[in-house]
């Protein structure tokens, strides 16, 4: 088994869509083509969503660079505050930060008609349920076997992407009709989704590989004699960073130790690219861009091996 896994972290997720539009480049095969399961969180979902989309002769409707044009194109619209929603939001702290419009109309139209069932590669999307309290994994094998399981695909991208304090939780029923799920972030437990992935893939056969992108590591500290002071308010925001960086972490470390000759982690430093998940400015927009290149640059030879490995 074969096993790609793509961090959240919204609109830094054009980090791992340069990384894989690299990754096609040098193999010159699609990524759903190289994979035997693809996993996404948050952004990486959207990404698994994208990559596996069907389209003319049962081939991969798009390529990993027109995914990186989703991103830039996109973004500012999906991360876009007008002055009402700023004031009725009070900048994000009694309601969500954005309106879902522009992140929903940005799906519908990348994503169509096309069903979870429908993936070309098995993909495996994180989400929790905040009603029925547990973790849930949008499967397309699983979708396959069970209309009760199977959901439009933009809407299972649209429900990992409820990242709290962002955006709305998301409220979807599957195709049979059986049951709705209230939906958010995947990243509350598997921002890094790659431990969750090779549990799946392994039921499946050995995972000879596992390739893991992140979307850029935090380098911004939080100052002790700041904290110190911080109440709930405070600490709401920065919590959510710290949680979603440090599972991230956790997972490398122990797929490092499962896979000591198998797991392949890109992940680049942000050290010019700001680590907001939703600064979709054109100075961030090229600063993530670079950051991508120089970490393509910098890894190079290992991006070699993992192709050479793929293929």
């Amino acid at each position: 088994m074969r096993v790609l896994a793509i961090d959240g972290g919204g609109i830094r997720g054009l980090i791992p869509a340069l990384v894989l539009a690299e990754v096609e480049r040098r193999t010159e095969r699609p990524v759903a083509d190289l994979f035997d399961l693809i996993a996404g969180t948050s952004t990486g979902g959207i990404l698994a969503c994208g990559l596996t989309l069907a389209g003319a002769g049962g081939r991969p409707r798009y390529a990993a660079e027109e995914l990186v044009d989703l991103y830039e194109r996109d973004g500012p619209r999906i991360f876009h505050r007008d002055l009402v929603k700023r004031i009725t939001s009070a900048g994000g702290w009694i309601d969500e930060r954005y309106d879902d419009d522009g992140l929903n109309d940005a799906l519908r139209r990348a994503l169509g008609d096309a069903r979870l069932k429908d993936a070309l590669t098995p993909v495996m999307i994180t989400a929790y349920d905040i009603e029925g309290r547990f973790a849930f994994f949008f499967r397309s094998q699983r979708a396959r076997r069970d209309p009760a399981y199977d959901f439009a695909l933009w809407e299972a991208a649209r429900a990992t992407s409820a990242a709290p304090t962002y955006f709305e939780p998301y409220r979807l029923t599957d195709a049979a009709g059986a049951r709705t799920y209230s939906l958010i972030d995947g990243g509350v437990f598997a921002t890094n989704p790659a431990m969750c992935a090779y549990v799946d893939a392994a039921q499946e056969g050995p995972v000879q590989l596992l390739a893991s992108l992140g979307t850029g590591s935090h380098t911004r500290p939080y100052r002790h004699d700041d904290a110190r002071g911080w109440g709930q308010i405070e600490w709401a925001r920065p919590l959510i960073d710290i949680v979603f960086d440090g599972i991230a972490d956790t997972i490398d470390f122990q797929l490092g130790a499962l896979l000591p000759r198998a797991a392949f982690r890109l992940q680049a430093e942000l050290t010019d690219a700001s680590d907001a998940m939703d600064d979709a400015s054109p100075a961030n927009l090229r600063a993530l861009r670079a950051t991508a290149e120089r970490l393509i640059a910098e890894r190079s030879r290992e991006i070699d091996d993992l192709c050479e490995r793929l293929t």
